[in-house]
C-alpha cells in the first residue's frame, strides 16, 4: 500500500505557473538521452544507476502519454506524480522502490530546471511517508574465521583464490564492485595497502594485515599459471576478470558451511567488517573513511549493530542478563 506524507500547502500559482505552461512541450526520447549522459558524464553515477533512473522515467512517461506520443514536461503537475505512485503502488511496488521510483523524476527535473527548460520542479513537494531503515546484516566474525583458518589444498588456484576473496572483503570492507574492478598494481603488499576505486569514481587507500599480505603473494605464484589475460589482481581459472555471480555463489556457499544463515551475500561482510571494527574500539571517522562513505550518517547505522551485539553478548554472559524482575517483579 503506498503512504503519501500529507501534500504540502505550495501550489503553481501566478507567474510560475504562467511561465511553466508557456514552455514548449520537449522530445522526450532526446530529453531522456540528455539527462542519462549527464548522470554518467558528470555525476559520474554507476551504470546500474543510470540504467535504473531511465528504466523508472521511461515507465513513468508512458504513464503520462498512455504509450503515446512525448509528454509536455512543463505541465506536469505533483499531483500528476502522486497518481503515478499510486498505480505503481497498486501494481505491487513496495514503498522503497517508490521512493526510487520519486527519486529519479526529481533528478530529471533538477537537471531541467539547471538548463532553463522548466521553471519548477513538480516532484520536490511530492513527499512519501519515511521508511524505517533496517540494520545492516552481518556475521559473527567466528564464521569468517573458520572460512579463513580452514584446512585448503595451498596448490590449488582455485581454493586459494576463493578464500583470498573472502578475506579481502572481510579484511578491507570493499566492495562487490570494488573487488571485481581491483587491478593488481592497486594491491602493495610492501606497504600493505590497496588503493580502491569506489563510486562517483573516488579513490581510498584501505591498510590491511601481514596474513593477508601473504595471501595475496602466494595467490599472485599461482596465477602466473593461469596467464591472466588481464591487469585485474582476482581472475577466473582462465585468466579473465572475475564476474559478480561468480563472487557471490563463493562467499554464499563458503559461509553457508561455515555455519552462516539468513542472507550471506559479499555485502553481509563488508558490514561485519565495519561491526568488527567498531566493535574493537575504531573511530567512526575512521571507518566512514576506510568503507568509502560520503556521509557519517551512512556509517552510524553501524553503531546500531553493534550496541545490539552487545546486549546480545551481555544476555550471553552476564549470570543475572535473563533474569525477570527479581526482588520486584515476576
Amino acid at each position: 500500500m503506498l503512504i503519501l506524507a500529507p501534500q504540502s500547502s505550495a501550489c503553481f500559482k501566478g507567474e510560475a505557473a504562467l511561465r511553466c505552461h508557456m514552455l514548449f512541450s520537449m522530445p522526450m526520447n532526446a530529453t531522456l538521452e540528455r539527462f542519462l549522459q549527464y548522470l554518467r558524464l558528470e555525476r559520474n553515477l554507476s551504470p546500474r544507476t543510470v540504467d535504473r533512473y531511465g528504466r523508472d522515467l521511461r515507465q513513468w512517461v508512458d504513464y503520462l502519454t498512455g504509450g503515446n506520443g512525448a509528454p509536455d514536461l512543463a505541465s506536469v503537475t505533483a499531483g500528476d506524480i502522486r497518481s503515478w505512485l499510486i498505480s505503481r503502488s497498486s501494481h505491487g511496488d513496495s514503498p522503497a522502490t517508490l521512493r526510487v521510483h520519486l527519486q529519479a523524476i526529481r533528478a530529471l527535473y533538477r537537471y531541467l530546471l539547471r538548463q532553463g527548460e522548466v521553471a519548477i520542479n513538480p516532484a520536490a513537494i511530492v513527499e512519501l511517508a519515511k521508511l524505517p531503515k533496517p540494520l545492516p546484516t552481518f556475521v559473527r566474525a567466528a564464521t569468517v574465521d573458520a572460512i579463513i583458518d580452514a584446512d585448503i589444498d595451498v596448490d590449488d588456484f582455485t581454493q586459494v583464490r576463493d578464500r583470498l576473496m573472502v578475506m579481502l572483503l572481510y579484511e578491507t570492507g570493499i566492495r562487490l564492485s570494488e573487488l571485481i574492478g581491483l587491478q593488481d598494481a592497486q594491491v602493495d603488499t610492501v606497504k600493505r595497502e590497496l588503493k580502491v576505486r569506489g563510486k562517483r569514481d573516488k579513490d581510498r587507500v584501505v591498510p590491511f594485515g601481514p596474513e593477508l599480505a601473504t595471501a595475496v603473494d602466494h595467490y599472485r605464484t599461482l596465477r602466473a599459471e593461469q596467464r591472466p589475460e588481464c591487469g585485474n589482481l582476482l581472475v577466473t581459472s582462465r585468466g579473465r576478470p572475475l564476474y559478480p555471480s561468480l563472487v557471490y555463489h563463493v562467499v554464499h556457499d563458503a559461509l553457508a558451511a561455515a555455519g552462516g544463515t539468513g542472507k550471506l551475500s559479499p555485502h553481509v561482510l563488508r558490514h561485519t567488517f565495519a561491526s568488527v571494527m567498531l566493535n574493537q574500539g575504531a573511530e567512526l571517522n575512521s571507518v566512514k573513511e576506510l568503507l568509502g562513505h560520503e556521509s557519517l550518517a551512512a556509517t552510524q547505522v553501524y553503531t546500531h549493530v553493534t550496541l545490539s551485539e552487545l546486549q546480545y553478548n551481555y544476555e550471553l554472559a552476564h549470570p543475572r542478563a535473563l533474569k525477570k524482575g527479581g526482588y520486584y517483579g515476576n
